[in-house]
């Protein structure tokens, strides 16, 4: 397994700075945001080109670090068709981009029927499925001609909310290149947190073939809410997720959600020992 990190959740003032800091905590790989790891950068289509891609890989391959994961989170599901269009082409610039940059896959979180991008119940229901669904071909369609690979991230909030959603996703595209980002905790709401196991196992037994990534963070639950922390630092089963990142995917990059510089490294050592136990 190879560990890594957010790259803009490290105090940096540079990527140049991000990406030593980074490699000085002991972590492999990590997570780019372009509008987060480089300092007043919009990253429009017209912006990413052969020469940032190279000169960010540059950085990246001197300090010994792969690039897991180009993250694109935006709404394709947002009700208004122009920014949709917007959003749309920014999907296919950053799928040209990473195969410069050499990252891994595209990522992506699953969107919600509002502008706001926030949780709603109808944003579970069957007609926002059908619609995420339509909206992500063309997507996945540009990553099978650009040769690149594009991954959705499953969070209980959006629109693919469980395994099971997202596995009829999967089926219903049936591309190669469309692939699955894994983070147990996003699937977690207060209400089926007490059923984080068999949420876990099902997650491996129905994507686990399609899974690139996986997003470490923990949980607690504060005040009624269901509350993100740093791996070690709340709930999550950690024995019962280790085994099975041991049993299906021994070799897959796992980078670090919620982290901050004074934990970061207590959270690497932490996923470490649950991983060799």
């Amino acid at each position: 397994m190879q560990i890594g990190i957010r790259a803009h959740d490290t105090a940096a003032e540079s990527f140049e700075e991000m990406v030593i800091k980074v490699r000085e905590q002991g972590f492999t790989c990590i997570h780019v945001a372009l509008s987060k790891s480089i300092p007043d950068f919009d990253p429009k289509p017209q912006a990413l080109t052969p020469g940032l891609a190279m000169y960010l890989k540059r950085q990246c391959e001197a300090q010994g670090l792969d690039i897991a994961v180009l993250g694109n989170y935006l709404n394709l599901c947002d009700p208004d068709e122009e920014r949709y269009k917007k959003s749309l082409d920014k999907y296919i610039a950053h799928l040209r981009f990473s195969r410069w940059l050499g990252a891994g896959v595209v990522g992506t979180e699953t969107g919600a029927v509002n502008p706001e991008y926030r949780y709603e119940p109808e944003n579970h229901s069957e007609k926002a499925l059908s619609l995420f669904t339509e909206r992500l071909r063309p997507v996945v369609e540009a990553a099978e001609k650009l040769g690149a690979f594009i991954a959705v991230e499953p969070v209980w909030r959006h629109i693919v909310c469980s395994p099971e959603r997202a596995r009829r996703v999967l089926d219903e595209i049936g591309s190669p290149n469309l692939r699955i980002i894994f983070d147990p905790v996003n699937l977690l709401c207060v209400e089926n947190a007490g059923d984080q196991d068999r949420i876990i196992r099902d997650s491996f037994e129905l994507l686990g073939p399609a899974i690139d990534v996986i997003h470490l963070k923990d949980f607690k639950i504060q005040n009624g809410e269901l509350v993100s922390v740093a791996s070690g630092e709340g709930e999550l089963d950690y024995e019962l997720l280790m085994s099975e990142i041991r049993r299906c995917k021994p070799f897959v990059q796992c980078t670090l959600e919620d982290t901050r510089p004074d934990n970061a490294l207590r959270a690497r050592e932490f996923v470490e020992k649950a991983f060799k136990k």
